[in-house]
This record gives structure tokens, C-alpha cells and sequence, in this order.
């Protein structure tokens, strides 16, 4: 019954400790120049060296060249990966690393058959980890504060699904009774003060919100 939570976006060892300290499972650091929360493998390596144990460090990528994606794992100690873009499966599993893969589900929901369109994208994955779900089109960055509608969660996937996309605070109880079958959640700029900038109250208020959601789904 457990929810894992994993904040991404983070640029900055202090909001790092703060995530941890508020219970979050794990950190997500994004290396994609194009995002206001873009971080360097030197700051990337800083971050993952200051956190505690127990703490899983997940590296995300859109299209980045498998040299790029090399250069990082070789000075940053990611436990996992997380391809945001259009990558292939072959790709995905070339770098001896586990993954999990960003899924735009505008085109599912658009075809009107989420279940069957869904299970057929993801048997073409069968190394990944689990699948993250965003509200974004297929092979977008994702990252647009926007949610999708959470009765449209894929059912009957044999690997986790984590839902992200306009998540905050207030709203993350409300998509967790919604889309019940969910392993974890996902957020960035719902609990920011700024593109990149996490804020500490938000990310305890969201924690709190989650805990509750957890007792709420024993008692059901």
C-alpha cells in the first residue's frame, strides 16, 4: 500500500537533503540542456555524494546520445535511468544500467483504447523497470505542470506505473483514490517556488498528503 515518491528536478544538495528528510524515496536529476532544471554531471555527482542512504539517484534523458548518457554514468552514481524521449528498446537497455521509460499519454487517451495501446507500447519494453505515465504527446520533454485524466491509468501492466503530470500538495490525495492501482508519483514543478527551485514546505505538505492517502487505501 506503500506510495513511492520520487522529486525530480532537483539542482542543488539542499534541496536534496530536504526531499530526503521529508521522506521522499527518491531524486531525480535531469540532464537535458533545454530544461530550467538542467544540471551538470559535476553538480549531479555533488548531489548523489550528499544524500543518505536508501535514496535511489534516477538520471533523466530525451534523446541524448549514448555517448552523453556514458560520459554521465562514468562521473555520476545513478542507481537508475529514466528515458523521457522517443528511445528505442534497444537503446534503452544498451547501457547495462536498470530504466524506466516516460510514456506521453495524449496519443493512448486520443485512440480511445488506453488499455490495449498501452500493453502493446509496453511489451516492447521488457527491460524496463516499471513505466512513468505524463500527460505530455509521445517523445515530448514532458514537465508542463498539466495533468491528464487519472481514471485513464493503464490497468492489467505487469510492471509498476508511476503517474506524473500536474501534481501538487493539494491535488496528490485526489490522484492517488483516483488512479489506485498506481506504484508511485511523480513530481517537480509542483512543489517548486521556482523552475527549479524546490520548496521545502510544499515538499512536507505533499509527504503529509501522501502518508494519509496510504492509511486511507489499508482502511478501503
Amino acid at each position: 500500500m506503500t506510495i513511492r515518491t520520487k522529486i525530480c528536478g532537483i539542482t542543488s544538495i539542499e534541496d536534496a537533503l530536504n526531499a530526503c528528510n521529508a521522506g521522499a524515496d527518491a531524486l531525480g536529476l535531469v540532464f537535458y540542456a533545454k530544461s530550467p532544471r538542467n544540471v551538470s554531471s559535476v553538480q549531479a555527482a555533488e548531489i548523489c555524494n550528499a544524500i543518505p542512504p536508501f535514496v535511489t539517484t534516477v538520471g533523466l534523458f530525451l534523446d541524448a546520445t549514448k555517448d552523453f548518457v556514458n560520459e554521465a554514468l562514468e562521473i555520476v552514481p545513478l542507481d537508475l535511468l529514466q528515458f523521457h524521449g522517443s528511445e528505442s528498446p534497444e537503446y534503452c537497455a544498451s547501457f547495462n544500467h536498470p530504466y524506466i521509460k516516460a510514456v506521453g499519454m495524449k496519443e493512448f487517451i486520443e485512440d480511445g483504447d488506453v488499455e490495449a495501446s498501452f500493453k502493446k507500447y509496453a511489451d516492447q519494453y521488457p527491460d524496463a523497470q516499471g513505466f512513468l505515465v505524463d500527460s505530455h504527446g509521445a517523445g515530448k520533454a514532458g514537465g508542463t505542470g498539466e495533468a491528464f485524466n487519472w481514471n485513464k491509468i493503464p490497468q492489467g501492466i505487469d510492471k509498476p506505473i508511476i503517474l506524473a503530470g500536474g501534481l501538487n500538495p493539494e491535488n496528490i490525495s485526489e490522484a492517488i483514490q483516483t488512479a489506485d492501482s498506481i506504484y508511485g508519483v511523480d513530481l517537480s514543478s509542483g512543489v517548486e517556488s521556482a523552475p527549479g527551485i524546490k520548496d521545502k514546505q510544499k515538499i512536507e505538505a505533499l509527504m503529509k498528503n501522501i502518508r494519509m492517502s496510504e492509511v486511507r487505501r489499508v482502511q478501503c
